[in-house]
């Protein structure tokens, strides 16, 4: 690290007064570009970056993350936090620095020595039907010595008989996916991989079953050697009864003879017979009536070291802001899609803005952090733990999350989740960006045609999904209140119903069924890295930050009117108004307009640094103000009062509907109707404290 000296050079002593207010002292590299504090956008770099992203770079990129299985803590994921060192440290593509952070977390594996089972037995205990205990190998890659077999992680151990212990309460769950669900309905050998995309018979998806995020035993607190832990009898959110997935090879045979009443027909599946409730087995059917179901689970839990890689570009101007973009690295086995295309995207970029770094030729103004999380699959454990680690650092300083796992589901359009803050930057990336495919219509006006809404301010505009807790973004929105999105290409919704990619955390999500069947070319892939290479350039390039405030107000107001409409009445007979939201929200948008007025001002202009630094501030930490860790008592990291857990049926403020929902007809001056008040008391104080930082900064 080498001190910056001169700083001064072709400022003016102005500048360089404010420059030292705002960042004190950083380094740069002596082969770094000439510094400026009004450095923006530099739409020349900004192109070369676009151009030199490699579609068939990504690829390979693809086929060495996917070689193997890479299940968290494996030998195999240790394996790749090397390779990510060594491509963060090269000395023609490299950083400027990049380390690997360890932690100690609970995970849950299958027993190598007892196998999880499921099987039919007779009345004398004679087995009659075993279900499969590991997928088929149907292209040499599902039969390794490294392939997990399928469990469901965080179920507990235990032997329940399934069936005929309906009628004394549930003793075990069996899981499996039905092909109505997942492959439209097809089912055959022949209709299914290797000969399409659809999930084979044998197929089976792994997934944890633990209900919160992050490390188990350390909850709040970072998964160090020193921090505390918490006693397994003292740990919540484990499934309380063994789980077992099987494929619906297996789940056919068990479904189809199936006694007792109908399944409601929401229930039912294609599997080619009626859905039953049981009890028992059907008399006329394969097995005996009095025939049981034996699930024997043993799952076991262990501590193991599992590390979270960063690698880090220093900012030329304001190197204390960071701009973060990450993915998991673990898998459930060979994971190609799921979450090696994410990975492959990564590298590629953070190989062009490498390059560009050590020939001197740009630096970005702001940071930018690549991450590469440990243990996601198993319940977003590495982004939480670098979240709780680094908490007070990263809210003070972080202007936004990208994250990108599946990079590519499909290769019809772009999807994208995230706040409404970052809906611009993406937009104006979209814009400029090819889409893949016939035709000469850019990645946004491909976007618009698959998912839109009307906006009041906008018109028709594409539509952006809200952020859950599906990948690792979760913790950057809920728990920091940093402004956060998810980048992918998907599918034509119209043309499947598929909830998701097909092998999804199966052994057959490997790099020949992506090469094959879900983006041959790999131009999905590229135009994803062409978008979030775009986004990440915005933020950490330009001068204003891309964070639209205003956008914002849609949301507001669209919650709003659904409580109006669908609320309003209801709390009325309860003497509860709504009027104080309605001013709270009238506050919310008069100050984000103000401000967009303020900016525009400041941009046809000659701005002082400070100015701009304070402005971007508050469009920054906007998005912490709508924080409140006392609102959800009984959730576990989530703090954001507009985008917490909905379990009410109106589209409105999360706590407000939930907490309508559980009032119900409970009687006036309940518990339930103070708790609708207090969720209400909560929203508008929240609204309130976001439109103060809006406000002019010395204004209260």
């Amino acid at each position: 690290m080498q001190w910056v000296k001169g700083l001064g050079l072709g400022l003016g002593a102005a500048a360089l007064l404010a420059l030292g207010i705002i960042l004190g002292h950083f380094a740069i590299p002596q082969n770094s570009p000439s510094i400026s504090a009004t450095q923006d956008l530099d739409l020349e770099i900004l192109e070369t970056v676009m151009g030199q992203l490699d579609a068939s770079r990504i690829r390979e990129n693809l086929r060495e993350l996917s070689r193997e299985p890479h299940l968290a803590s494996s030998s195999r994921d240790e394996a790749l936090v090397q390779l990510l060192l060594q491509r963060w440290t090269d000395p023609a593509s490299g950083l400027d620095s990049a380390e690997a952070f360890e932690y100690e977390v609970l995970l849950s594996f299958p027993s190598q020595e007892q196998p999880n089972s499921v099987d039919v037995v007779g009345s004398a205990g004679d087995v009659l039907y075993s279900c499969r205990r590991s997928e088929e190998n149907l292209t040499g890659e599902q039969g390794g010595p490294d392939v997990v077999p399928p469990y469901a992680a965080y179920a507990p151990p235990g032997t329940p008989q399934a069936v005929n212990a309906a009628k004394y309460g549930v003793a075990g769950v069996l899981v499996y996916t039905d092909p109505g669900d997942i492959n439209d309905g097809l089912s055959l050998p022949n209709e299914t991989f290797p000969n399409s995309w659809y999930l084979p018979p044998s197929g089976v998806e792994r997934g944890s079953y633990y209900e919160y995020f992050g490390d188990p035993l350390t909850p709040y607190l970072p998964a160090n050697p020193s921090s505390f832990r918490l006693d397994l009898t003292n740990v919540s959110g484990f499934p309380p009864i063994p789980t077992q997935p099987i494929g619906f090879q297996d789940a056919k045979v068990l479904l189809c003879n199936l006694n007792g009443s109908l399944a409601p027909a929401a229930w039912q599946g294609a599997l080619g017979c009626d859905y039953r409730l049981g009890p028992g087995f059907h008399p006329e059917g394969d097995f005996p009536e009095d025939s049981q179901v034996n699930v024997s689970v043993h799952n076991h839990l262990q501590l193991r070291n599992s590390s979270n890689v960063l690698g880090i570009i220093r900012g030329a101007v304001e190197p204390d802001r960071y701009v973060l973009y990450g993915n998991h690295r673990d898998s459930w086995v060979h994971g190609a899609v799921d979450p090696s295309s994410g990975t492959a995207v990564l590298l590629e970029l953070s190989r062009i803005l490498g390059t560009l770094l050590k020939k001197g030729t740009w630096r970005p103004r702001r940071s930018i952090m690549f991450a590469s999380w440990g243990a996601e699959e198993f319940g977003l454990i590495g982004s939480t733990e670098f979240t709780e680690e680094f908490f007070s650092k990263l809210q003070e300083r972080t202007v936004a999350y990208l994250n990108v796992d599946i990079s590519v589901f499909a290769n019809a359009t772009l999807r994208v989740q995230g706040t409404p803050p970052v809906q611009s930057v993406i937009f104006s990336a979209a814009k400029e960006i090819r889409s893949p495919g016939p035709g000469d219509l850019s990645i946004y006006d491909n976007w618009i045609r698959y998912f839109n809404r009307s906006s009041p301010v906008y018109g028709l505009v594409p539509s952006l999904g809200s952020l859950g807790a599906g990948s690792d973004y979760a913790p950057f929105i809920h728990f920091l209140g940093i402004s956060s999105m998810d980048i992918a290409y998907t599918y034509d919704r119209s043309k499947t119903s598929a909830r998701i990619y097909p092998t999804y955390h199966t052994a057959f999500d490997t790099f020949d069924y992506v090469d094959k069947f879900v983006d041959p070319g790999f131009s999905s892939h590229q135009a994803v890295a062409r978008t979030a290479g775009s986004v990440i350039l915005r933020l950490s390039d330009s001068l204003f930050l891309p964070l639209n405030v205003s956008d914002y107000s849609d949301t507001l107001r669209s919650f709003l009117q659904a409580a109006q409409q669908d609320l309003g009445a209801l709390l009325e007979q309860h003497s509860i108004s709504l009027e104080p939201l309605v001013t709270a929200v009238e506050k919310f948008e008069a100050a984000a307009a103000a401000l967009g007025r303020y900016m525009s001002t400041l941009q046809k202009g000659s701005p002082d640094p400070l100015q701009v630094r304070m402005l971007n501030d508050q469009l920054m930490l906007l998005e912490r103000t709508f924080l409140n860790p006392r609102a959800f008592p009984e959730e576990r990291y989530y703090s954001h009062v507009l985008w917490a857990p909905r379990t009410g049926s109106t589209a409105t403020f999360p706590g407000l509907a939930n907490a309508c929902s559980r009032a119900g007809d409970t009687s006036p001056g309940s518990e339930a109707w103070a708790e609708v008040q207090r969720q209400l008391s909560i929203v508008v104080v929240a609204l309130e404290g976001a439109a103060a930082t809006l406000r002019p900064v010395a204004d209260l």
